[in-house]
């Protein structure tokens, strides 16, 4: 067998969205993949099933809340046991919402901070021995807006400036066993939330996007793939994939 396909990534938030398009393009790849989730487990399911039908034993489940610092250690081992090793983590899971100054509260830091920080973080020391064992690699799921804030985000804009410096960091910390690196969407996939654009701010964002058209998941999945598979002398970096968005702000 050849050894790509021996290879195991741990994609957190992949049940949904971006992050079941960057476990699809992974599978495709030839990696077996551990599917974390929190809520949704009917879908972790039906795309654990999806991919497990194209190829046996290729994808496994975990489920946990990266809220909770004591789940997040629990699903780095069940991760682990899902297959008995660890190649690659792709720290995708994120909370999104507006936080406007004078309607900050705690609870949106600690979920804002939680998801995007804080538990990338955690997760990422606590899969650090396993990666550099294998050689490993992480990519983290940065913004184009980490340099340039996104009106009405605060938090969210200071916890995904965070993450960039975590991906920056760990390069270093984790080198040369472990390659760390980003990468920063733009509109790749509007969110659920309505509170977080109206009709016309949408309508403007679309307009500015040279390329003419918002994401969709695969297209961050394929510079996921590339980085962690292919990149072999490029370690921590930021790529944005965003249209061109970012050079138009």
């Amino acid at each position: 067998m050849d050894i790509r396909e021996e290879r195991v990534v741990l994609v957190t938030g992949a049940a949904r969205r971006v992050g079941a398009g960057i476990a699809r393009r992974l599978h495709e790849r030839g990696l077996r993949v551990v599917l974390h989730y929190r809520g949704s487990a009917a879908e972790a399911q039906a795309l654990a099933d999806e991919l497990n039908a194209k190829r046996p034993a290729s994808a496994a489940l975990a489920q946990a809340d990266l809220l909770d610092m004591a789940a997040v250690a629990r699903l780095a081992e069940d991760a682990l046991a899902a297959f008995g090793r660890i190649d690659c983590l792709v720290n995708n899971a994120s909370s999104f919402f507006p936080t406007e100054v004078g309607e900050v509260d705690e609870a949106a830091w600690q979920d804002l901070m939680g998801s995007n920080l804080k538990a990338p973080l955690f997760l990422s020391q606590a899969l650090a021995p396993e990666l550099q064992r294998r050689r490993g690699a992480i990519v983290g799921i940065a913004d184009i807006h980490v340099d340039r804030p996104m009106k009405r985000h605060l938090v969210y804009n200071l916890a995904k400036a965070g993450h960039a410096q975590l991906i920056r960091s760990l390069a270093i910390e984790l080198a040369p066993q472990v390659r760390v690196n980003g990468v920063a969407p733009g509109v790749n996939l509007w969110p659920e939330s309505e509170a977080s654009f109206d009709v016309a701010e949408r309508a403007a964002i679309e307009a500015s996007i040279p390329l003419q058209r918002t994401g969709v998941p695969d297209d961050l999945a394929v510079a996921v793939a590339f980085l962690l598979l292919d990149a072999h002398y490029i370690t921590g970096q930021i790529l944005p994939v965003d249209g061109g968005r970012s050079i138009v702000l």
